[in-house]
């Protein structure tokens, strides 16, 4: 799913001016919360309108969710594939703002090659963005590993995936992630006009801290109807977590690497995710005793941290460069 989505981040910088990129990048955070919020209630909805069983003898993957994944996967690579035949992009020897890039040969070696340089010479705006990222993506993670099991232990208190009250726990879980997208769909609105009046720094850390604080009020929900209220959070972060940190990136970046560079910055959604899936079951087992109402808390305490990194570190205009990037464009309009 990350190696399919990163070029159509590289899209947006590709084809809008700096001044449409917020609304651009803004506008697939809208497009992913939409779908998102079809997706997580895919499950409810094959049992509830379609009636086929959420619950499993044998403890095999119930019917509705692998119904689900069988839908899920169906239209990502029909949406991926529409986009492949009908969007048209900038010949690569062209680019939108007259430049010419570089043409030679390659390799699978000059490829590494490339890569490696351009980890090296990262700007130093993808490096300051690029540790938000590392620290955010791990509160996700701990909410999309835990949340369900959370909610249909913690807050249903059900026994196991064959106890029916767990069984409805989950369900209800998948209901509140559903509702998170919505609110992704529904503020995607409004954060365009929020980022051009407080920045994209200041906004996307304020949002960030609206995430952190639906995870870690999770530990405290009684009544499952709050679920929403903290997934109201989730959704607000969600929204700016999908846009703000490309949009940031964007005019920082030399236009004929901008593709590599989205690439490169996708390993800093992708390291802490395999970080995260390799040990943090020693954490679970050890630390936090397989308590996982406790690991969703420490997902917010994840967020807290990539926001005031975000709101230190991270610059609104790097002006220096934005010159540099001007100064390669003009040597290469001068070739």
């Amino acid at each position: 799913g990350n190696i399919a989505m990163e070029p159509f981040r590289a899209f947006v910088t590709d084809k809008l001016p700096d001044s449409q990129v917020n609304r651009g990048f803004i506008m697939q955070s809208l497009m992913i919360g939409l779908g998102g919020t079809i997706a997580s209630s895919l499950p409810w909805l094959m049992q509830n309108v379609f009636n086929v069983a959420n619950t499993s003898a044998d403890g095999s993957i119930p019917k509705n969710v692998q119904y689900s994944f069988f839908i899920g996967a169906f239209f990502f690579l029909s949406a991926v594939l529409y986009t492949v035949f009908t969007s048209k992009e900038y010949p690569p020897d062209v680019l939108p703002d007259g430049g010419i890039a570089e043409k030679e040969k390659r390799s699978f070696a000059s490829g590494i090659a490339e890569i490696t340089d351009a980890v090296r010479n990262m700007p130093s705006q993808m490096k300051r963005v690029a540790v938000v990222q590392f620290f955010t993506w791990p509160g996700l993670f701990l909410m999309w590993f835990y949340y369900t099991t959370a909610v249909a232990v913690n807050v249903f208190k059900g026994v196991n995936d064959q106890d029916p009250t767990y069984s409805h726990g989950a369900d209800f879980a998948g209901l509140t992630l559903a509702f998170y997208n919505v609110v992704t769909f529904a503020f995607a609105f409004i954060l365009p006009s929020i980022a051009d009046r407080l920045g994209r720094r200041v906004t996307h850390a304020l949002c960030l801290l609206c995430g952190a604080a639906g995870l870690i009020s999770v530990g405290w929900v009684s009544n499952p109807n709050m679920l929403y209220v903290c997934m109201t959070g989730i959704g607000i972060a969600m929204s700016s977590i999908l846009s703000m940190p490309y949009a940031m990136l964007s005019g920082s970046l030399p236009r004929n690497k901008i593709g590599i560079y989205m690439g490169i910055f996708n390993f800093f959604i992708v390291l802490p995710e395999i970080i995260a899936s390799l040990g943090f079951k020693h954490v679970m087992r050890y630390v936090l005793h397989n308590d996982r109402m406790l690991a969703i808390q420490l997902g917010g305490g994840f967020l807290v941290l990539a926001a005031v990194i975000c709101y230190f570190i991270v610059k609104d205009k790097p002006e220096n460069e934005l010159q540099t990037v001007k100064l390669e464009i003009e040597e290469a309009r001068s070739i």
